[in-house]
């Protein structure tokens, strides 16, 4: 029996002082994964504004546009500027403006820019769900004239970037449009409302184009100085025109706003040659007429391949074209290459064209739109324009506070959790998204494959809780749901399926387990009820469940069956929403629930199951571990079950051989059934396949699948294979919160001592407070250090061939979320309770 010692708090804070002192050396964007100061001062001041707004919200349904024509790949039209000009005779007691922009807007007032984020107010379906935001801007009136000047983007109103999934067909494309209320409050009690109508003047900006995927062509010589400034003359303006309403519904945006983390500058600067663009052959023949076509260029490494955009500064001659490529890959030779991003015509895959004005000093950020890159290309530069200073990276997410943390020993698995938090706030643009370079589409089964890991290491409950009445909206009578939202009418006949249709249930059941929090179960109770009817419906004559996609993005080969992989998630769809339902206290629907995942579970029993050998249809990895994970075996088979799944394992030479179906449930079966080691070795191994191949290979973000070094990949930016991180967290931390769905404020402190490891340090915020678990070996001893919050429920729990020393058995927590001993002989060897 190997015994466990427990450190004070005061020497664990002593060495994780130490230990962030040692990384203050480290490059940069080696730290980036844990800053976030700036976006938490910027989102506090919009968090305040919305907290603040108690009162009834006006929605004004006044919509206004400055043409009815919207840009195309073959007609671009620009970006139009709008004031409003009011008077008010002294400075009132409140004012607040109430904003709808679609798709995009920025909003200034007296030439001050208030806009809460990028991509304000949210990318949404408009006849789904109609965003504005609201501002308190008291502050920012003067006595006398006053203007709102607003900027309206194409976003989701007109996306020709999104015609791969028919959003240029979409039934609510349209040229952009605004609607606002500006609600005033004199001294006096009287009010003023001010919407927008004719009075409003438009005019073209200097942004000729504009698209979220795409990019930006920004003239500067059509500048116009001050044009958000009472002193600026109007006179020559249009009339604003009255644009048709749309038809979703009014909401305030509650997601958490699109921030720019921090910047970086470009670790090298070189001369290169871009690759030639293959675009795929369904994309629109149309090259960009204003892009360079010259293939020499200057490139710009920025070292970590993450997204946002960039800041361009630049002493230019007039006219002068400086158009920026960015990608993520460099090919064998060391040439940059964007031909996995081939979803859009030659020059339209992220291109941003800026026209100098040859005026001095120029700075340009592209508007409305972000892009996916560690690398930028630089077409129409000088060589002595080409400099450090020319270009700065923009990082942005949304402004999700950093929740939880993994580190240990080991730079493989250290590392490779900071890929798992880049990769998350890269895809996370007021929802998960499936790459920041190629689609930026919200494909529900990555969504519910990366939840956990997201949950546990960020806060973002308030956008997924947003996403999901898209995600509900979505739904047809019937419960039929796509695969990506929003969507204009896309990913209904393909791309979905139980392993994609899950998100629905599985992000408020997550958000209830983790959480406590009932409301977007609450949210989403019926439309789950309709979705599991479907699933019903959907049975066939085995009473097995044979739609959608299967365990995607395969090492090898897909072994198993759709037909299995959907059945055995319709289980567990069924599972999550009876724990629901139990707790909303709505027992009929539990008992539907629970009926229907036991007749699921007999179906793939009967069909899916040889009980001699206790092996699952398929014979792999995918099969044998969902099976195991997801409850088909009885509690005596599962044993043998899982020596079968170690069999299949030891049979691939101890690598991964599944895809993100099976990557979701191997870690933690083997950690469940003692096997953490092995699981953490398929993890962190550095020959291929593993992650650790990853590492080794220079990666900073984890990639769409597990491509081979040397070969093209479809991405190298994607979140959904990140359930390691969760693994980590849950099992080699053994932070577990509410383990057994009973409540969010119990914990399992669990952690399982990786024989690899010297030490290992976890942490997460729970509803109660923070959780920290560190262990670090000491000899043939462990010294084990818990740190919980007041009033935490639970257990310490060792793993098995582990005890406590000194027969201590049971603690109770101090001020300092440190723990005392207390002598018992009421509890096992290695179990303590909270």
């Amino acid at each position: 029996m190997h015994a466990v010692q427990f450190m004070t708090e005061g020497q664990f804070t002593r060495r994780r002082r130490n230990s962030l002192r040692a990384r203050k050396g480290v490059p940069e964007s080696d730290r980036i994964y844990s800053i976030f100061s700036l976006a938490n001062v910027c989102k506090e001041v919009y968090d305040k504004s919305i907290n603040e707004c108690e009162v009834a919200v006006m929605f004004s349904d006044k919509f206004i546009c400055a043409s009815t024509r919207y840009t195309t790949y073959e007609r671009a039209v620009p970006s139009p500027y709008f004031r409003k000009t009011f008077n008010v005779s002294s400075v009132p007691d409140s004012c607040s403006v109430t904003i709808c922009g679609l798709g995009f807007y920025d909003l200034w007032l007296n030439g001050k820019k208030l806009t809460k984020g990028l991509l304000a107010p949210y990318i949404s379906n408009p006849d789904d769900i109609v965003y504005y935001d609201r501002y308190e801007v008291t502050k920012d009136l003067r006595d006398g004239v006053n203007v709102l000047g607003i900027q309206l983007g194409n976003g989701m109103q007109n996306c020709p970037g999104g015609q791969i999934w028919d959003f240029d067909r979409a039934r609510f494309r349209g040229a952009p449009r605004v609607a606002f209320a500006i609600e005033i409050t004199h001294a006096d009690g009287t009010t003023e409302t001010l919407e927008a109508d004719t009075d409003v003047k438009t005019a073209a900006s200097p942004l000729l184009f504009d698209d979220l995927r795409c990019g930006n062509i920004y003239d500067a010589r059509r500048a116009i100085a001050d044009w958000a400034s009472p002193l600026f003359d109007d006179s020559d303006w249009s009339p604003a025109l009255i644009a048709e309403t749309p038809r979703g519904e009014r909401r305030l945006c509650t997601a958490d706003p699109i921030l720019q983390l921090h910047t970086l500058k470009a670790r090298e600067i070189r001369r290169c040659t871009l690759r030639e663009y293959r675009p795929r052959g369904d994309v629109p023949k149309t090259p960009n007429p204003v892009a360079c076509h010259d293939t020499e260029g200057w490139l710009y490494d920025f070292g970590i391949n993450t997204a946002g955009s960039v800041r361009l500064c630049v002493q230019g001659r007039a006219g002068q074209h400086i158009d920026l490529q960015f990608g993520e890959y460099l090919d064998a030779d060391g040439q940059p290459d964007v031909s996995n991003i081939s979803f859009y015509p030659e020059g339209y895959s992220q291109r941003d064209i800026y026209i100098c004005s040859g005026e001095g000093e120029e700075i340009f950020e592209p508007q409305f739109t972000y892009h996916g890159f560690r690398y930028c290309v630089v077409f129409g530069i000088t060589e002595e324009q080409a400099t450090e200073n020319l270009l700065t990276m923009l990082v942005c997410s949304s402004a999700l506070d950093e929740r939880g943390g993994f580190k240990c020993s080991d730079p493989v698995a250290t590392k490779l959790q900071a890929m798992v938090k880049n990769s998350t706030l890269s895809n996370f643009y007021y929802f998960p998204t499936d790459c920041p370079h190629r689609e930026k589409n919200g494909w529900t089964g990555d969504a519910a494959a990366s939840a956990e890991q997201t949950l546990l290491n960020f806060r973002a409950e308030a956008s997924y809780r947003e996403w999901l009445r898209s995600i509900c909206k979505s739904q047809r009578p019937d419960g039929m749901l796509p695969g990506i939202v929003p969507t204009g009418g896309w990913g209904y006949e393909w791309g979905n399926g139980p392993a994609w249709d899950v998100v629905l249930t599985k992000l408020p059941y997550l958000i209830a387990k983790l959480r406590g929090d009932l409301g977007p179960a609450k949210e989403c109770a019926e439309n789950i009820l309709r979705y599991l009817s479907w699933l019903d419906g959907m049975r066939t004559e085995r009473g097995t469940i044979d739609y959608g996609l299967g365990d995607w993005v395969p090492i090898t080969k897909e072994k198993t069956t759709p037909e299995l992989t959907s059945t055995l998630i319709s289980m567990e769809i069924c599972r999550m929403a009876s724990v629901l339902f139990d707790k909303l206290g709505q027992p009929l629907k539990k008992q539907f629930a629970d009926t229907l995942r036991a007749e699921l579970r007999e179906a793939v029993r009967l069909n899916f199951i040889d009980f001699g050998t206790m092996t699952v249809v398929g014979n792999c990895q995918t099969a044998q571990a969902m099976a195991l994970d997801l409850g088909a075996f009885d509690p005596g088979e599962s044993a043998e079950a899982f020596r079968r799944l170690r069999e299949i394992i030891h049979r691939a030479s101890d690598h991964l051989d599944c895809g993100f179906l099976g990557l979701q449930s191997i870690f933690r079966v083997l950690a469940e059934f003692g096997e953490a080691d092995l699981a953490y070795k398929l993890i962190t191994r550095k020959d291929y396949p593993s992650y650790g191949d990853f590492v080794a290979r220079g990666m900073t973000s984890l990639p769409e699948d597990f491509h081979k070094a040397g070969e093209e990949p479809n991405s190298l930016n994607h979140h959904f294979l990140g359930g390691f991180s969760a693994f980590f967290i849950a099992y080699v931390g053994g932070i577990r919160v509410n383990p057994y769905d009973r409540n969010a404020h119990e914990l399992l402190i669990a952690p399982c001592f990786i024989d690899k490891l010297d030490n290992a340090t976890a942490h997460h915020e729970t509803p109660d407070g923070k959780i920290t678990v560190n262990w670090e070996r000491d000899g043939s001893a462990v010294k084990l250090t818990v740190a919980v919050p007041d009033g935490a429920v639970g257990q310490i729990r060792l793993p098995n061939g582990y005890c406590f020393a000194d027969s201590l058995r049971t603690f109770r927590p101090l001020e300092s979320g440190a723990f005392t001993a207390v002598n018992t002989e009421a509890v096992p060897d290695n179990v303590i309770e909270l």
